[in-house]
Order: structure tokens, then sequence, then C-alpha cells
């Protein structure tokens, strides 16, 4: 896993376990492959697009959202310490 997604898996981890948040979203520039591979890795759904979000340089770019619900998280983690200890 690289780094940054290392990062945004252990604060999801922390939303979640210690905070007891339900849900976490995280946003990136629609151009922006290598942002939008970090929620797509940790198995964030694509929520969908928010149309001229951000004022980047001289122009607006669209956000994909992202979203990550509790429940969904502790699924995600129960599957993958399953199938670590399977290998």
């Amino acid at each position: 896993m690289l780094p940054l997604s290392r990062v945004a898996k252990a604060l999801t981890d922390y939303a979640f376990n210690e905070l007891h948040i339900n849900k976490v979203e995280i946003r990136a520039a629609v151009e922006n492959k290598n942002s939008r591979g970090i929620p797509e890795r940790l198995g964030f759904v694509n929520e969908g697009c928010i149309r001229q979000a951000e004022w980047l340089y001289d122009h607006y770019v669209d956000h994909v959202v992202y979203g990550m619900l509790a429940e969904e998280w502790n699924e995600n983690i129960l599957i993958e310490l399953f199938y670590k200890n399977c290998t």
C-alpha cells in the first residue's frame, strides 16, 4: 500500500473506531487519478460529482465524492483479516 493510502486508512480507522463517526467522505478532483486512487483502493463508494467544486489555478474543477460508512469499513476489515489469515 502506498504511503498516502496508509495514512488515509489509519485516519479512517481512527474516525470510525475511536471517534465513532458514522461516515467518512473523501473528495478529489475528477482529473486527479492519483488522489482518486486512494479512496478507491480503500473500498470507498463513488457517491457522485460536485461540479465546479474548487478554483484551481485559473479554472474550476469538478470533484468526485467518495463515502464510507462505519458498518462497511468494519466489514472490509473483517474480510481483509480473513484473507490475510488464509494465505
